[in-house]
């Protein structure tokens, strides 16, 4: 198989030929058609994420779509020809997606969603498990909440609007200038965090009580906002609490508080299960037309990963981008 190989940190990926994987046990082998780039991609490719190593030389690529080849002894839950995705490997010593094969464990895949491409369905996996998480897993979110989400426009953000929303919550968002203009597409009503305080956009959309639910997904100041914003016996949610912050605003409204780590599943073993389960969440919200992709529209191959990359640092993408593996 042709796969896109980093030698060292920041080096430039090279395509090698490198033998077929073969799925052992619990594993399905894919065929990959997109793979997903996410931020932590390149911090992964820098080693600048002390917390998401992967040896080199190596293949990134955390997230992807593909077509189930042949599966390993015990699998029964695909078949060959099925259309899968999931976060599969690119971190901990998986394999990752930027490779035309690759052996995964079938507990973190799930059927791509029928309405969904194969770049669309790319882009979910990581913002989508790290958004559900957060919201579900952890806060509980259901009808007649208030959500509140730091960087709405971001990658999780734009899918934690998405998933309160269509599990009743009523949601807002912290994004300035044009971002703006997106999260209300989404259904949330924006909030210009840079134009005014957290006390100000308390009193103003909830009448000095707070959020039941803030959820930060850009850490530091934003999370110590968070602290300040939600309500009596709320709950904070962060998917970038790695600062030093004082607890006090939230021990004071006797609040709860939750990290999000959706990584450990692929470094430790642990949880491979339930995100296998998120993934099938995701396409059941995919299917009954609650969930909008957001793709960036030029278009990457094996050859060209890092120009992908250099997209994502430029800061100009329109949506997530998108490597074809194959077509």
């Amino acid at each position: 198989m042709q796969a896109a190989v980093l030698e060292t940190p920041n080096a430039s990926f090279r395509v090698a030929s490198l033998p077929r994987p073969v799925p052992g046990e619990g594993q399905v082998l894919v065929r990959v058609i997109a793979s997903g780039v996410n931020p932590l991609d390149l911090k992964i490719r820098g080693g600048a994420a002390a917390h998401a190593r992967h040896p080199l030389p190596g293949i990134l690529g955390i997230d992807l779509a593909g077509v189930v080849e042949t599966v390993g002894p015990g699998v029964s839950a695909f078949h060959p020809g099925d259309e899968v995705y999931g976060m599969t490997g690119g971190v901990g010593g998986a394999q990752g997606s930027l490779a035309e094969y690759a052996a995964v464990d079938a507990a973190l895949l799930a059927r791509k969603p029928s309405n969904f491409s194969m770049r669309e369905a790319a882009t979910l996996p990581l913002v989508f498990i790290t958004a559900w998480e957060g919201l579900v897993d952890r806060a509980n979110v259901r009808t007649g909440q208030t959500v509140l989400v730091q960087g709405g426009a971001g990658g999780v953000g734009h899918m934690a609007i998405q998933i309160a929303r269509a599990l009743g919550a009523t949601v807002y968002a912290t994004e300035g200038g044009g971002r703006a203009a997106l999260v209300e597409e989404l259904g949330a009503i924006p909030i210009d965090s840079s134009q005014v305080s957290v006390e100000e956009y308390v009193a103003t959309h909830t009448a000095g009580r707070g959020f039941d639910i803030v959820y930060d997904t850009a850490g530091g100041a934003s999370l110590d906002a968070s602290f300040k914003a939600v309500a009596r016996f709320g709950h904070v949610l962060s998917s970038l609490g790695w600062g030093t912050h004082a607890l006090a605003p939230l021990s004071f409204r006797a609040a709860s508080y939750s990290g999000v780590f959706t990584l450990l599943p692929l470094l430790t073993g642990e949880g491979k299960v339930r995100h296998g389960e998120i993934m099938h969440e995701a396409t059941h919200l995919a299917e009954s037309g609650l969930l909008i992709p957001r793709v960036d529209a030029r278009r990457f191959d094996l050859n060209s990963v890092d120009a992908a990359h250099a997209l994502i640092e430029s800061r100009q993408a329109q949506g997530k981008v998108v490597i074809d593996v194959a077509s």
